[in-house]
């Protein structure tokens, strides 16, 4: 196996990124151990990356209404209190690497034209750096910043990830690709029961509520624009579809261009639905993942509901049809 360093794989990653990656950087180590435990608890940051934003302060407000606090998005006194139980939580874990965590499939690189995607059997993970960063929640950068750029990518090398492992794997599912995507995105089985979800556009979060009416989970999401907004209103869970082709149809696609034929742009965690489809009783919407984590809550959509991979894969363990799916402003 060729030796390569994780340097050098981010600037093959950043040469076929859209947008371009950013320049690694410094990890706030307190940042990282306050995502992770909200990440574990169900209170998704998006990307763990050791930063503070809207997200971990979103994040923090979601923890804050589960444990009935004020919605402060800081770590007040009666938070940090609530938070104590998990202070010893690690922010990171050192783990070696084997064959099979850096042997793809991996598709490099990644085109961008639609038609050019059409032709390709799949569109996974560009390169090991990568797949490894979605797999710990994180970004290529993250990475960077926590082992240095001379880090070798080959087996038996020890890297340090955030400790986004899950408590369980024992996934109640009987589709054997599926469970093996959860497993990589390291998505824990226990999961909450969803009695219904919350998609808040001024908040930018989906909220799963139980059958008692609380708060049990939240994640950041990416629902609309412009050309494209919202649709407002009540809708239920009609199927969830598990590593999805994407059907590109320009008749209903308000920018794309109505010359072009209909496409099937083929499965993977790089396809624009991500791994997972959770579709809605609102014809053509549904809520699903992305290949760009780090523009969840930044980037605009087609009008459906963008999560993280392991954040949609998430849901979709706590989902089941008939769900209401309420969106409101």
């Amino acid at each position: 196996m060729q030796k390569i360093l994780v340097a050098g794989l981010l600037a093959l990653l950043a040469a076929h990124a859209a947008p371009a990656t950013p320049p690694a950087s410094t990890v706030d180590m307190n940042v990282l151990q306050l995502q992770v435990v909200l990440d574990r608890l169900g209170f998704s940051p998006g990307v763990i990356d050791g930063h503070s934003g809207q997200s971990l302060t979103d994040a923090l407000r979601g923890f804050q209404e589960s444990r009935r606090l004020p919605k402060s998005g800081k770590l007040d006194a009666t938070t940090l209190e609530a938070l104590a139980p998990y202070r010893n939580w690690e922010a990171t874990r050192k783990l070696r690497l084997t064959p099979a965590s850096l042997a793809g499939p991996f598709t490099d690189p990644i085109p961008r034209d639609e038609a050019e995607k059409a032709k390709l059997p799949a569109l996974n993970y560009r390169n090991a750096l990568e797949a490894l960063a979605e797999q710990f929640h994180t970004t290529p950068n993250t990475l960077i910043a926590l082992n240095g750029g001379d880090t070798l990518l080959v087996p038996g090398v020890a890297v340090v990830f955030p400790d986004a492992l899950p408590s369980s794997r024992d996934y109640k599912v009987s589709d054997k690709a599926w469970r093996a995507r959860l497993n990589s995105l390291n998505v824990n089985a226990d999961q909450p029961t969803a009695a219904r979800i919350v998609v808040s556009k001024s908040d930018h979060v989906l909220r799963v509520y139980d059958m008692k009416d609380q708060l049990v989970a939240q994640f950041p999401a990416t629902m609309g624009s412009k050309t494209d907004p919202l649709p407002i209103g009540h809708w239920t869970i009609k199927g969830i579809s598990h590593n999805p082709d994407w059907q590109y149809n320009p008749a209903i696609l308000k920018r794309a261009d109505k010359s072009d034929p209909k496409m099937r742009i083929p499965p993977g965690p790089n396809n624009p639905v991500g791994v997972v489809w959770i579709d809605l009783s609102k014809p053509h919407y549904g809520i699903h993942g992305t290949p760009e984590p780090s523009e969840i809550g930044r980037a605009e959509s087609n009008g459906c509901i963008r999560l993280t991979n392991w954040d949609a894969a998430r849901l979709s363990l706590m989902v089941k049809v008939g769900v209401p799916a309420i969106f409101q402003q």
